[in-house]
């Protein structure tokens, strides 16, 4: 866990960098490594040097508390209809130029982090109001690993869980630390060339890749993919068919992946919405390729939101975007049809918690406080 007693306000000491000849020190967190002279900022703008060391300034601070339901982030086979306590800082480790968060994760001003609020007060919070878990969303947890990790901790003490969403920019020795905290997570895979992530992300496809390898193969995290479909950008049938082979062949066919809707955003504007269309023509491609559950978002697709049992074909969960209808698994997770188990995380019974967003104001008012 983070020192907070060595915290000066919201600022903690972070152990991801190290000194570089030039007088500089470099930022190890993430595969951006940014090299910081006193008093310099990375990228995610949360992370600055101060007294020749990296610094983390946004711990405790928030720029918002939610309920949201789980499906939301989206999780479909994570405690199904479950309601989760949601938050986010400032800041992001990525620059994309379609980010459909982007005055929380592109901001720079400290008074977009209106609301503090410790690790505990967080985990009381999220129990006294029913959730079953926490989430670190809205912008991704990466920046903010530290306070992310305490958040988790705090959670697993009061018996609930936790979720990271996340784009999955991240070097290896930090990886295995934050994920080491994790129960489950979305993981935003945002196209599959190089190109797309060199020039409108300001990333790399490599890194996120070698995450989802890692959650697969070396960690028991339940995780689901998400790629969001951009008109003319990244939803060719070549793209979709080469990414959903890829995860078939290397992650597994019952790993979920989730397509969802672009939205005309921040800097591109001009990019027209994504018809319902290409994400139930992008699910046909991943079906025909293997993958076993495809879902999509942000649309009316009673097909495309519902989950389907391997075995017998019976619908096991019915989805309209949030609402939970027909519900067909046992309390172990096995289709009530023909038994078969259904790959997830699931309680007893599914939760109630429906579409609902319910906003939650915690103790600090303004930051700082």
């Amino acid at each position: 866990m983070a020192n907070t007693s060595m915290a000066t306000g919201h600022t903690v000491p972070t152990r991801y960098w190290h000194e570089i000849e030039d007088g500089r020190v470099q930022c190890d967190l993430c595969p951006r490594a940014c090299k910081l002279g006193e008093g310099g900022r990375g990228l995610c703008f949360v992370r600055a040097r101060e007294n020749g060391a990296v610094v983390l300034n946004s711990y405790g601070r928030s720029s918002g508390f939610c309920v949201d339901p789980i499906e939301k982030k989206p999780l479909n086979h994570f405690l199904p209809g479950s309601a989760v306590f949601s938050f986010g800082t400032a800041g992001c480790n990525l620059a994309c130029r379609f980010c459909q968060n982007w005055d929380i994760s592109k901001s720079k001003a400290t008074d977009t982090l209106s609301q503090a609020a410790t690790p505990e007060e967080i985990a009381r919070a999220a129990a006294a109001l029913g959730c079953a878990s926490v989430a670190f969303t809205y912008n991704d947890p990466v920046p903010f690993m530290e306070y992310a990790i305490d958040c988790a901790d705090a959670a697993h003490a009061s018996g609930l869980q936790a979720v990271g969403v996340t784009a999955g920019y991240i070097c290896d020795e930090p990886r295995r630390e934050l994920y080491a905290h994790l129960d489950a997570a979305n993981v935003d895979l945002k196209a599959f060339t190089e190109g797309f992530y060199k020039h409108t992300c300001g990333a790399d496809l490599g890194a996120v890749l070698d995450t989802l390898q890692y959650l697969r193969h070396e960690t028991g995290v339940w995780f689901e993919i998400t790629n969001l479909l951009i008109p003319g950008a990244n939803d060719s049938d070549e793209e979709i068919d080469s990414m959903t082979s890829w995860i078939a062949t290397t992650l597994g066919a019952d790993v979920p992946l989730h397509f969802t809707a672009f939205h005309p955003d921040f800097k591109m504007m001009d990019t027209p919405p994504t018809p319902p269309t290409t994400l139930i023509h992008a699910r046909s491609i991943a079906l025909s390729n293997g993958l076993t559950f495809v879902y999509t978002g942000n649309v009316h697709d009673r097909a495309g939101g519902s989950t389907y049992c391997p075995g017998c074909g019976e619908i096991l969960i019915e989805r309209d975007w949030y609402d939970l209808g027909s519900y067909r698994l046992d309390p172990g997770g096995h289709c009530r049809e023909c038994g078969m188990l259904l790959p997830g995380v699931f309680a007893r019974q599914p939760g109630s918690w429906g579409a609902r967003r319910r906003y939650v104001a915690m103790r600090g008012s303004e930051a700082g406080k």
